[in-house]
């Protein structure tokens, strides 16, 4: 078989276009990689910070709250809890101070009790405040959920030892993770969720107390 000149010229220009075409592809990716990189640098940044800046104002509506509660200021109060507000509770039955006050029930109960949050950190919608009465022996934990500036559920621990943990897969939807919930210890174990969080007043005796799991 005879192969002209022309025929090895032309597979000689082919080969050559087609690495020339290769590496134009291979530089054009280049340049838009180097192109979207710092604006996906700017995104990540300004995700962060809108965080961080949602969960500064979250702690700040569970700090406006207290302090109406403190000065028995009902206007502001019901402007910060939702009118269907959640509330969920864990410890003795004589220990509903938050329900009494805000019911308006203390006052004939004359069971006068001040919270004071001592420690006060947010994971998203979710601030975590803590306290305690050195004279009566009462720590307590409250976990609030915050909803575009108003208080939409509470869970209100009266010395028990709270642990707050990750619970599922970061890649679950947001919706899926927001929510807060019990989690039994075992199960908390099997999945090696991490601890975020822990109750530092729940031992003021000594005497063991009740342990809980909020997942969130």
């Amino acid at each position: 078989m005879i192969i002209t000149k022309i025929e090895i010229g032309y597979s000689l220009w082919f080969a050559l276009y087609t690495a020339l075409s290769f590496l134009f592809k291979v530089y054009r990716g280049i340049i838009r990689c180097n192109q979207s990189l710092p604006r996906l640098i700017l995104e990540l940044a300004n995700s962060e910070e809108s965080s961080e800046s949602s969960s500064s104002k979250n702690q700040e509506v569970v700090l406006a709250l207290y302090d109406a509660l403190k000065s028995r200021n009902v206007g502001t109060v019901n402007k910060i809890l939702a009118s269907d507000l959640e509330w969920w509770f864990h410890g003795p039955p004589s220990h509903q101070f938050l329900m009494r006050l805000l019911t308006g029930a203390e006052e004939e109960s004359n069971s006068c009790f001040e919270f004071v949050p001592f420690n006060i950190t947010s994971f998203g919608p979710l601030v975590i405040s803590e306290g305690c009465d050195n004279s009566r022996s009462i720590s307590w934990v409250h976990a609030w959920t915050v909803t575009d500036g108003v208080i939409t559920q509470v869970r209100e621990y009266f010395n028990t030892s709270l642990t707050v943990t990750r619970l599922g897969n970061e890649a679950q939807p947001s919706d899926c993770r927001s929510k807060p919930k019990l989690a039994s210890t075992s199960e908390i174990t099997s999945l090696r969720c991490p601890s975020v969080w822990e109750s530092s007043f729940s031992n003021l005796d000594g005497k063991s107390v009740p342990g809980l799991v909020l997942a969130i």
